[in-house]
């Protein structure tokens, strides 16, 4: 199936590495986002990791909600600059938008924001979006720019949502504490006991971690739109799902 405008949603443990960003994971990102574009695709980008840029130049304690707020906005043009010298390698222009909740709470801020990323892509531009770190205090609590991608998907008018992940699918079981888990490959119906699931500090498969993914899913489930989960670290399975339209891995949410 092909799909006109694509959101890619990348997380932050797949763009950092040892306190660093992973400029080779960055690197295959945007060769991904360049290959689409050539096929005539429209790619808005949602990043995490301008709190993590921060951090390699200044590095403040992160559990500090205040010095997340610092490192966010020493980071963000720092991430920035990282994607548009990769991005220029193709002859594509990259730009930032900072969004928060209340941008997409708006129908006039909404508004004006589609006409922003309408133009942008119209002009080969590539949008590249994060929540607005620096305000944006309880995000910044919970570290979610799942729920904004399933945000921008909808109000953007974008099809399909693809979530890069240190998580690669959704598992029938917790793959780390049993071996006999399985993935699911696809996934029409998100259970209210699965989006409940209890939080646990430390634990990627909780709140962070494949909780919000599935809650990013349901959100689009409920507009009949579509969300691929895949690995980041390694791009194989994406490109085979966007090129090929053979799902190798991950987990597809459709109706």
């Amino acid at each position: 199936m092909s799909y006109n405008r694509i959101v890619i949603k990348v997380g932050s443990h797949v763009l950092t590495e040892k306190e660093a960003v992973a400029k080779d994971r960055m690197r295959d990102l945007v060769d991904l986002i360049a290959s689409l574009m050539k096929k005539g695709q429209e790619v808005i980008l949602v990043s995490s990791g301008a709190v993590s840029a921060g951090y390699t130049v200044l590095p403040l304690d992160r559990w500090s909600v205040g010095n997340k707020q610092v490192l966010a906005a020493i980071g963000q043009p720092l991430i920035l600059k990282m994607y548009q010298e990769k991005f220029a390698r193709h002859g594509i222009l990259c730009s930032q938008v900072l969004l928060s909740a209340a941008d997409l709470d708006s129908k006039k801020r909404t508004h004006l924001a589609q006409l922003a990323i309408d133009n942008l892509l119209a002009n080969g531009v590539v949008p590249i979006i994060n929540e607005n770190d620096v305000i944006a205090t309880e995000e910044l609590v919970f570290g979610d720019n799942d729920q904004l991608s399933a945000s921008v998907t909808e109000n953007f008018n974008a099809q399909l949502l693809v979530i890069l992940s240190d998580i690669d699918a959704l598992y029938d079981k917790d793959p780390r504490k049993f071996e006999s888990a399985k993935v699911r490959e696809k996934v029409s119906l998100i259970t209210p006991e699965e989006l409940d699931a209890p939080s646990t500090a430390n634990n990627e498969f909780a709140t962070g971690g494949i909780v919000t993914k599935l809650k990013a899913a349901h959100f689009l489930l409920e507009r009949d739109k579509k969300m691929f989960l895949a690995t980041g670290f390694g791009l194989d399975d994406a490109r085979s799902f966007l090129f090929d339209g053979i799902q190798k891995g991950g987990t597809f949410f459709s109706n």
